[in-house]
C-alpha cells in the first residue's frame, strides 16, 4: 500500500511542497446552520444540525453527510465532478451522501485554482487523494480511541467504521466531531487503483439538476441588491488609442448614470503572464439595464487616434521580460505576404540532428509544403462579464475566471488595495478554451464600480468580446522530408513561425525517429494580442505535422499508420537525441487502438478515412476521420477516438470532453477565420465568423481510452489537435485535393502559393 506524506501542520499546510496544488488547510471550527446550495436534491435525509471541518476540502455532517469542495474554477469539462469523486474515494463514503461545492478564492486553503492546460486533475490528483485519506485516518482515529481498539483493526466501507471483533460500527458523523479535535497525521495511506470504488466509474455532473433547470450558475446570472450595469467601449481597431470623448449627449438618455474614462494598467506596472490587454484605456458606461447602457454605446461621440510603439515589463512566473509593442494598423494580406518571406530565409535553429543540409543537398526527392492557419477567437457562449463591489473597506467580486489567483493580485494592484482585502467568488463559466484565463475584464468592473460609487456588472457585448483580442494566433509552417534513391526517409526539416508567435515544439514526434532532424522558427511582431486558445500551439501544429506526414506516407508508398509505427518504433529502439519530450509506447498504443477501433484494414469503398495521432499536454490522442461525399460535398459521417490520459477519474465526462473537442475541432479546421483590415476585426459576430452548425458535426463519435495505472495526465485538451490533421487527410482521401491553408472551406492556396 503506498504511503503519502501530508505535509501538514496543526493548523496550515506546507505550500511549498510538490503538493501545492492539493493543499491542506485545517480548519476545526464547528459551523452552525451551514446550509449547502445543493440541499434541494437531498430529498431522503435531513440536514446536519451540525458541520464539522476536518480539513479545507470537506466538512462533515453529525449525520454522515459530507460536503466536499471543488476547488479549481468549473467551465464545462467537469472538475465540479471528478475532483470532488477523488476525495470520496480515498474517504471512502458512498457518492449518494456527497454535496458538492465549487470553493471561492482562497489561495491560502486551495493553492493554485487554476483551471486550463489540460492541468486540473493532473496536478492535483495527489491532494485530493490525499485530503479523502486524511480525513479517513483522522476518523478512524478517533473511532480508535473512542472505543479503546487498534486502529489496525478497523475498517471503512461507505461512511461506516467497523471493529469486526468487539461489533462496533459508527458513521463518519458520529465521529466527526472528535476527529477535528485530532491532530493531522504526519502519513497516511492511500489506496491501491484496484481498490477504487468510485474513480473509474461514472458519475452524472453534479450540477446537471441546476443546469437543465436554469438555475442561476453563471456570471451573467450572478445578482447584487442595486447593482447597476457597466459596458465599455474599447477603440475600433489595433493600432489606436483613445485620444477624446465626449458623453454628455448619453447622460441624458434614459437609465444612464455615469460615464467617464478608465485606465486599467499604469505604465510601470509590471504585468502578470495574464495581464494581455490591448486596449487599457477605455470608456466605461454605467446604467440601470443592459439594453439602456447598449443604446448610450451606439450614441456615443469618441475620437481615437495611432498609437506609438511602446514596450511594457511583463512577469512570466518569475522570468522579467520587455515586451516591445509596434505601431501601425496590422492587415491580414500584409500578415500573410512577410510569412511567406520570412519562411524562404534562414531562421533560428532550436534543434538539430545529424547532417540535415547535406542530406537534402543529396537527395533524390524533396517533398515541400507550407501550411497556415488565421487568428481564431474564443467565443465561449457565454459573453465576457463580471461583477464588482469596491468600498473603502475592500472589494467584493464575482464571475467566471480561469486563472482566478492572478487576477486577484492583478485587481490588488490597480486598486491600490492589500489582497486580503479582495474577495473572489467563482462562478461557473459558460466555456472558457483560455480566454477565461485573462481577467482584465475583472480588473475593468473593479476600476468601474469604484469611480462611479456603484456595485456593477460589467458585461461585454459579442462585438466587444471578438474585437477585443487575445486570439489565437496566425501561424505559417513549412515542411521538407529527404527520400533517398531506395525511397527511404532520410531527412526531415520544419520551420514555422507566426505572428506574434512561433508554434514549434522541436521535440515533439517525429524529432527522434530521423537520423537528419532540423527544426527553426521566427516570429512577426504585432499590436494584435493573443492568447491560449485550446492546446495552444498544439492546435495548428499536430494538424500540419500529420497532414504532412501522411503525404510522405503515400510518396514512399506506405500505409499511413504502419509508416507511423514504423517511427516509432525507431524512436522506442534506437532514438535520436536525448530531449525527444513524447513516450513512444504510448503515443503508439493510441495508434493501434484507433486502427483497431476504426477497423482501419476493413474500409468501405465510399467512405474516405484519414488518420492522426498527437501528444500534448502530456496525453496522447489518435483519430480517424470517416468522410462521405454528399450530393458531391464532403460530409464528416464519422469520427474514432483513441486516448491514452493515465487513469480516467470519470468515463462519461471524459468521453463527453473528447467529443466536444472533436467537433470543436472539425468546426475551428473548416470554419473559423479572424481576418483584419486596416487592424480592424472583419469578423465581429456569428452572423459573419462561421462555426460549426448542428448538421455539420459528425453523425458518430466512438471514444476509447488506452486502460492505464498512470496518474491522470490531462483531457481537455489533447483530443483536440489531432481532429485537424485526420480531417484533412479524410478530405484528401475525399475530394483529391490536398488542404494546406485553414479553414478549409474557403483555402488560400492562390494567396500563399
Amino acid at each position: 500500500m503506498k504511503h503519502i506524506r501530508t505535509k501538514i501542520g496543526r493548523r496550515a499546510f506546507i505550500r511549498n511542497s510538490s503538493l501545492a496544488s492539493g493543499g491542506l488547510v485545517l480548519g476545526f471550527s464547528i459551523l452552525n446552520s451551514c446550509k449547502p446550495r445543493d440541499a434541494e436534491i437531498m430529498d431522503v435525509r435531513e440536514m446536519p444540525k451540525e458541520w464539522f471541518d476536518i480539513n479545507a476540502y470537506l466538512k462533515i455532517g453529525d449525520n454522515g453527510l459530507v460536503t466536499i469542495f471543488s476547488p479549481n474554477p468549473e467551465f464545462g469539462q467537469g472538475v465540479i465532478t471528478s475532483m470532488p469523486m477523488i476525495v470520496a474515494d480515498e474517504l471512502d463514503i458512498d457518492w449518494e451522501d456527497v454535496i458538492v461545492e465549487q470553493a471561492n478564492l482562497n489561495a491560502e486553503d486551495f493553492g493554485w485554482q487554476f483551471t486550463g492546460g489540460s492541468q486540473g486533475i493532473r496536478r492535483r490528483w495527489q491532494g485530493l487523494r490525499m485530503a479523502g485519506a486524511t480525513a479517513k485516518q483522522m476518523l478512524k482515529e478517533a473511532a480508535s480511541n473512542s472505543w479503546q481498539v487498534p486502529i489496525t483493526e478497523l475498517t471503512v466501507s461507505k461512511g461506516i467504521i467497523s471493529h469486526r471483533a468487539s461489533g462496533k460500527s459508527a458513521g463518519y458523523g458520529e465521529m466527526a466531531s472528535l476527529a477535528a479535535e485530532l491532530e493531522v497525521p504526519k502519513e497516511v495511506p492511500l489506496k491501491e487503483i484496484q481498490d477504487f470504488t468510485i474513480i473509474g466509474k461514472s458519475k452524472k455532473n453534479v450540477e446537471n439538476h441546476k443546469i437543465i433547470t436554469g438555475q442561476p450558475l453563471f456570471g451573467v446570472d450572478y445578482q447584487f441588491e442595486d447593482a447597476m450595469i457597466a459596458m465599455v467601449v474599447h477603440p475600433p481597431a489595433f493600432g489606436l488609442k483613445l485620444k477624446s470623448f465626449d458623453g454628455s449627449n448619453i447622460l441624458k438618455m434614459p437609465g444612464i448614470v455615469d460615464v467617464f474614462k478608465i485606465k486599467t494598467l499604469e505604465e510601470d506596472f509590471t504585468r502578470g503572464y495574464f495581464d494581455t490587454n490591448a486596449f487599457t484605456e477605455l470608456i466605461a458606461i454605467v446604467g440601470k439595464s443592459t439594453w439602456e447602457v447598449m443604446n448610450a454605446k451606439k450614441r456615443l461621440i469618441a475620437d481615437w487616434e495611432p498609437i506609438a510603439d511602446y514596450s511594457f515589463n511583463i512577469d512570466r512566473f518569475g522570468t522579467k521580460i520587455e515586451m516591445n509593442v509596434p505601431s501601425g494598423m496590422e492587415s491580414t494580406n500584409a500578415h500573410y505576404e512577410k510569412m511567406k518571406e520570412m519562411a524562404a530565409v534562414p531562421a533560428k535553429k532550436v534543434r538539430q540532428d545529424g547532417d540535415p543540409e547535406a542530406v537534402f543537398k543529396n537527395a533524390e526527392t524533396v517533398i515541400e509544403r507550407s501550411y497556415s492557419c488565421p487568428f481564431l477567437a474564443h467565443n465561449c457562449m457565454e459573453p465576457m462579464n463580471f461583477f464588482a463591489h469596491v468600498t473603502e473597506d475592500g472589494a467584493k467580486l464575482a464571475g467566471p475566471l480561469q486563472a482566478p489567483g492572478l487576477t486577484e493580485g492583478s485587481v490588488a494592484a490597480r486598486l491600490g488595495l492589500p489582497v486580503e482585502k479582495i474577495e473572489i467568488e467563482l462562478t461557473r463559466m459558460g466555456g472558457g478554451f483560455g480566454r477565461r484565463a485573462y481577467g482584465h475584464y475583472a480588473i475593468e468592473a473593479a476600476l468601474i464600480s469604484k469611480q462611479s460609487g456603484y456595485p456593477v456588472k460589467l458585461i461585454y457585448s459579442r462585438e466587444d468580446d471578438m474585437t477585443f483580442g487575445i486570439y489565437r494566433p496566425s501561424y505559417h509552417a513549412t515542411y521538407r522530408a529527404a527520400l533517398d534513391n531506395k525511397n527511404n526517409l532520410i531527412g526531415f526539416h520544419v520551420k514555422a513561425g507566426g505572428v506574434p508567435e512561433s508554434p514549434l515544439y522541436a521535440n515533439r514526434f517525429p524529432a527522434g525517429a530521423i537520423d537528419n532532424y532540423l527544426a527553426e522558427e521566427w516570429e512577426i511582431n504585432s499590436n494584435i494580442t493573443i492568447g491560449a486558445f485550446r492546446a495552444p500551439r498544439s492546435n495548428f501544429m499536430a494538424g500540419v505535422e500529420q497532414s504532412f506526414l501522411d503525404e510522405v506516407s503515400e510518396a514512399l508508398g506506405k500505409d499511413p499508420i504502419d509508416f507511423r509505427l514504423e517511427l516509432l518504433q525507431r524512436a522506442k529502439e534506437n532514438p535520436v537525441g536525448e530531449e525527444n519530450d513524447y513516450d513512444p509506447d504510448r503515443l503508439a498504443g493510441v495508434l493501434k487502438l484507433v486502427r483497431e477501433k476504426s477497423n482501419w484494414n476493413q474500409n468501405e469503398s465510399d467512405v474516405y478515412r484519414g488518420v492522426s495521432a498527437y501528444f500534448c499536454h502530456n496525453s496522447y490522442a489518435a483519430h480517424v476521420v470517416d468522410v462521405v461525399m454528399d450530393n458531391g460535398s464532403p460530409r464528416v459521417e464519422k469520427v474514432v477516438c483513441a486516448v491514452d490520459c493515465g487513469i480516467v477519474v470519470n468515463p462519461d465526462a471524459a468521453t463527453n470532453m473528447a467529443e466536444g473537442g472533436i467537433v470543436d475541432g472539425i468546426g475551428n479546421a473548416m470554419y473559423g477565420v479572424i481576418s483584419f483590415k486596416d487592424g480592424k476585426p472583419e469578423q465581429t459576430n456569428f452572423d459573419n465568423y462561421r462555426i460549426i452548425r448542428c448538421s455539420e458535426a459528425p453523425k458518430q463519435i466512438e471514444v476509447y481510452f488506452v486502460e492505464s495505472e498512470i496518474d491522470p495526465t490531462g483531457l481537455g485538451e489533447p483530443p483536440f489537435p489531432p481532429v485537424f490533421g485526420a480531417l484533412a487527410n479524410a478530405l484528401y482521401k475525399a475530394t483529391g485535393k490536398r488542404y494546406y491553408h485553414q479553414p478549409f472551406n474557403a483555402d488560400r492556396s492562390t494567396l500563399m502559393g
